[in-house]
Parts: structure tokens; sequence; C-alpha cells
């Protein structure tokens, strides 16, 4: 039988589920703006699964079976957890595989369909091609920063990369005379990427105007900047898209992955293959791809109805 969590298993392991952790927290104390007393919460529940899983020697969300979460459950009425305490836990284990599967980091983790209602799918929120372009126009081209905000939002609209990727960019993963990024994907992942017309302009601009303003070392090879002149962190990039979709009167959250589904519906609208979109986007499973297409088919019964004299 697997030793249990705290008295083996693979340090590796344990190592790449508290990576995910740690995502999965970043994103709710910036995305969501919950508490610290909350997202602490969130912590010590999920801490609790990572231990286990790693210590069952479960490397990752998609190894995960039926099996291994009814083991877990048992351990949980084992050491004296009360039932609202694990009512507790199970919710926010189904928060952390919502936030994996829309992520795409494994698409299998969906097998963590534990006892409760079942939640009904969401679709992530997606631009229109004018709250897209009213977005773009926001950034002040006259100013350093407002280079970079521009670069960012062109290339995050442009190419459909997670802000992960984005801010994991550095000066020689770009070929913008091949109009191409090389980025790094979830589970090291490389893969290469269009960089559109816009997009492609936008960072030459920045990168002849802007970066040198921003810089403060030579040795520094990221592409996008902080004020300091160091690598800008994915919270600094969220808080910038955020705030540009204020200024541009977008209602409702606005999120780096806005910008990812915007440019892969817009796709998928205008033609584009499914299979096309998913190595855009670095699926690893076509399964999380085919949420476009239910995007799409909405697009056109919202247009279906507005435009046929009989709807």
């Amino acid at each position: 039988m697997p030793e249990r969590a705290g008295s083996g298993g693979d340090a590796h392991d344990h190592y790449q589920w508290e990576s995910l952790l740690n995502e999965f927290l970043l994103y709710l104390r910036v995305e969501k703006a919950l508490s610290s007393k909350t997202i602490e919460a969130y912590g010590r529940d999920l801490r609790r699964w990572t231990c286990f899983m790693a210590g069952e020697g479960k490397r990752s969300p998609g190894q995960v079976q039926r099996e291994d979460i009814t083991a877990f459950m048992e351990e949980l009425a084992r050491t004296g957890l009360s039932a609202r305490s694990r009512a507790r836990v199970t919710a926010s284990l189904r928060s952390f595989e919502r936030f994996l599967v829309e992520e795409g980091i494994d698409e299998r983790m969906q097998t963590l369909s534990l006892a409760g209602p079942k939640h009904e799918q969401r679709l992530p929120r997606v631009l229109s091609q004018a709250e897209i372009a009213r977005l773009l126009d926001q950034a002040w081209l006259e100013d350093p920063g407002g280079m970079r905000d521009k670069a960012i939002l062109e290339t995050l609209y442009g190419t459909g990369i997670r802000i992960s990727e984005l801010t994991g960019l550095d000066i020689e993963d770009l070929d913008l005379a091949d109009s191409e990024a090389r980025v790094m994907g979830k589970g090291s992942r490389e893969r290469v990427v269009p960089v559109g017309g816009a997009a492609a302009q936008a960072l030459r601009d920045y990168l002849r105007l802007g970066r040198p303003a921003l810089t403060k070392s030579a040795r520094e090879r990221a592409v996008f900047l902080n004020k300091r002149g160091g690598r800008l962190s994915r919270q600094g990039a969220w808080e910038i898209v955020k705030k540009y979709g204020a200024r541009a009167g977008l209602k409702g959250k606005m999120t780096p992955h806005t910008l990812r589904h915007s440019c892969a519906t817009h796709l998928l609208e205008n033609g584009a293959d499914l299979r096309y979109i998913q190595e855009l986007l670095g699926h690893a499973s076509i399964s999380t791809t085919q949420i476009y297409t239910h995007l799409s088919k909405a697009k056109i019964k919202q247009i279906y109805l507005k435009a046929h004299p009989h709807a």
C-alpha cells in the first residue's frame, strides 16, 4: 500500500502540487480579490489534498482517480474532521479544479467529481471586437510604461498566450522579423506562436523606445519590465489589464484570460480550425479547446434571434 502524505512520497511530486497551489492562491488574491483570511482557509484545505496526493505518488491532477478521492475523504474522516469541515474542503477542491481546467493546466482534472451538487459549466467572458478596439486604444503611447502596456494588451489578444507565458518572455524568444514568439507553456511544453501585425508593431515600438527607458541593467533579458527595471510579475501584468479594462469602461471582471478567450473565440468565428486554436493556445487536449464551440454557438443563436424575421 502506498505511504500516506507525511510518511514518504516523492519530494518532486510534492513540489509540482505546491507550484499549482501557489498559482491558484495568487489567482484568488489578484483576480478574485479575496481576503487574506479566506485565502488562508483555501490554502489549509488544499495543502491537506496536495500533501496526501504527493504521498500517494500522484505527480499531477491528471493522475488522480476516483479511488484516490475516496481514500482522501476517508483519511479526513479518520482524522476526526467534522462533516462541515469536510464539506468546506470539498468546496475548496471544486474551486481548485475549475481553476486548473480554465487555465488548461490539466484537462483531466474533471475526474474530481466529488459528492455534492454539480456546478454548472460557466463559459468564459469574451469581449466583442468593438470592445477589444476600445481597450487597445487606452494606452498612452508617449510614455514608456504606456508603450509597454500597449504591447502587453496587443500581445495577449494577438497571440492568445497565458499571462505567465507573457511575463516569462525573454528578448531572444521574439523573432519579429518572422512574426513569431517562442513561449514556454504548462508542463514545460514549448511552442512557437504567430505574432500578428498589430502586436508585432506594438512590440517593436516598445523594444525601441519604451523598454530602454525602463531597463536598469543590460543583463536583464525579460521582455516586459516593471518600473524598477526587473521582470514584470504575473500579478503586475494582471493589474495592468484590469486598469485598462476599467479605463475603457468595460463592465464586469476584466482579466488576462478574457483576452485569451476573446482571441480564440474571434478566430473560431472567423473560420479558424479548432485544431489550430488548440495548438495556438497550447492545450494538451482538444476537449479544453471545445469550450469555444459553445461560445460560438451562443453567438450564432444571438445573431439569429436578432436577425431572423420569424425568430
